[in-house]
């Protein structure tokens, strides 16, 4: 398997940059983070106490994709990865449209595998050019009133000339089904859902896969509807680290992705992070550069600079995952995604001549998937771009990319290259895994616990109580 590379000599420069030195100096803190990590998940697997420091600890997902492909080798069918697969295909045959609810790491992993790993227009194609799959929408991740009735419109209208028509289904993930958001939408989508079928029980049943707890609002409620199918949220997997569990592997199967390559790049990254010294490991490495820009040049400000459109949601899912797990104690650094060479013409000003608080992290596409589109030869040629003619479009994307590096670097500021070797399923399992393993070595090496969001749960909390008063008060 061709695997992530991430080059930093861009990061060595002057006055706000690093040395190699500073790197090679954190090796001792590093190993012991990544000693912790390790720690975390044999403490995990024991169901020894856990230290009241520690609590919580959701380490089960480092090593979730080893158990989920061992199981699939031995098991197959009856497998739960098999039985990920047999939901999505059979959802397929009879639904040509599925909402995913969900919010948080409850969908941003999904979305981050279809943007990637589908055609860019995979909703408006017709059902034969998307392999028979279905088109995928995500909602219940927010409360927006319009946005929400705007798909339900969608949903009620069919397409022209499908044999399904306005055949839709509902995936609702959420461990507890006890989030504002998911449940309000669900409880409209399933109304929706129930007008669609005239009220056949067999067939919600049959069109609405629950993924959550074993216990629960959401599983009593997909209980009583009798749901033909439904998936557990893992024990010890937070929401923001669950996109290889079947939060992320359900919508991904039910769009045509590889699941099984996709737990293959994870499996190769977790090898790649127990076996390779520090001054090879990508995970390790990251982790240095990143905590040494905050620590010893103030600049907490991550910037995730995707050179795709396709990586854009990607980005989102890292904002989610590094805001919630290290965001704590008033410690943590910001993160920011944009797109290039879009963003350039409207952040890159702020980036090149703002302030030096920022570490930048190109996300890079090494090979793309489609034939490069040359500028080609034009009779008009007042635009001056006969003399490019046999340029392509990914010859301005690299071209823009390394000019943007040199501009950065003439003028002191750190970057570094993130590079996928394809945006496919293998090489999206390696990235998951490392950011998501880096983001605990960096939470271990500061001496932040990376698992839980106290600070999310205090505005849940807030939010219930200003609606229950104002029922109260009519």
């Amino acid at each position: 398997m061709e695997m992530l590379r991430y080059e930093i000599s861009n990061a060595f420069c002057e006055p706000d940059g690093l040395t190699e030195d500073q790197v090679i100096q954190l090796s001792l803190q590093l190993e012991d983070a990544r000693q912790q990590t390790f720690d975390d998940l044999r403490l995990w697997k024991s169901q020894e106490k856990v230290p009241e420091g520690k609590q919580p600890l959701d380490a089960g997902f480092i090593d979730l994709p080893e158990r989920q492909l061992e199981e699939y080798r031995q098991q197959t069918q009856e497998s739960e990865l098999g039985q990920i697969m047999a939901a999505a295909d059979q959802l397929s045959q009879i639904v040509d449209r599925v909402v995913v609810l969900g919010i948080g790491g409850s969908y941003m992993g999904a979305r981050a595998m279809m943007e990637a790993c589908c055609h860019p227009y995979h909703n408006q194609r017709d059902r034969s050019s998307r392999g028979g799959r279905p088109e995928l929408y995500f909602e219940g991740n927010n409360v927006d009133n319009d946005a929400s009735q705007g798909l339900l419109d969608l949903l009620g209208r069919g397409q022209c000339g499908s044999e399904l028509g306005q055949q839709w289904g509902i995936i609702v993930i959420s461990k507890s089904g006890g989030t504002l958001e998911t449940a309000a939408a669900f409880r409209h989508y399933l109304a929706a859902l129930d007008k669609a079928v005239a009220g056949d029980r067999n067939e919600i049943a049959r069109r609405v896969i629950p993924v959550t707890g074993a216990s629960g609002k959401l599983f009593e409620l997909s209980e009583a509807l009798g749901c033909h199918r439904h998936f557990k949220v893992p024990d010890g997997v937070g929401g923001r680290f669950s996109v290889l569990s079947p939060v992320g592997l359900l919508p991904a199967s039910l769009l045509g992705l590889d699941i099984e390559k996709l737990l293959q790049g994870a499996v190769a990254m977790n090898e790649h992070f127990h076996t390779s010294p520090i001054n090879q490991n990508l995970v390790l490495r990251y982790v240095a550069v990143s905590h040494l820009m905050e620590a010893k040049h103030l600049s907490p400000v991550r910037v995730l600079s995707t050179w795709s459109k396709k990586l854009e949601a990607v980005g989102f899912w890292y904002d989610q995952l590094l805001s919630e797990s290290l965001g704590k104690r008033e410690c943590g650094a910001l993160p920011l995604t944009v797109v290039n060479t879009r963003d350039l013409h409207s952040r890159g000003q702020q980036h090149q001549e703002g302030i030096r608080d920022k570490i930048i992290t190109n996300l890079v596409i090494d090979q793309w998937e489609r034939e490069p589109l040359k500028i080609g030869t034009s009779q008009y040629d007042q635009d001056g771009l006969n003399d490019l003619a046999d340029k392509t479009l990914i010859d301005i994307m690299h071209a823009a990319l390394l000019g943007t590096n040199q501009a950065y670097r003439d003028d002191g500021r750190p970057t570094t290259d993130l590079i996928l070797p394809r945006s496919d399923e293998s090489s999206l399992g390696q990235l998951f895994q490392m950011l998501m393993l880096a983001t605990v070595v960096e939470g271990r090496l500061i001496g932040t616990n990376p698992y839980g969001q106290p600070g999310v749960e205090a505005y849940k909390k807030n939010m219930n109580t200003f609606l229950r008063e104002s029922v109260t008060a009519k």
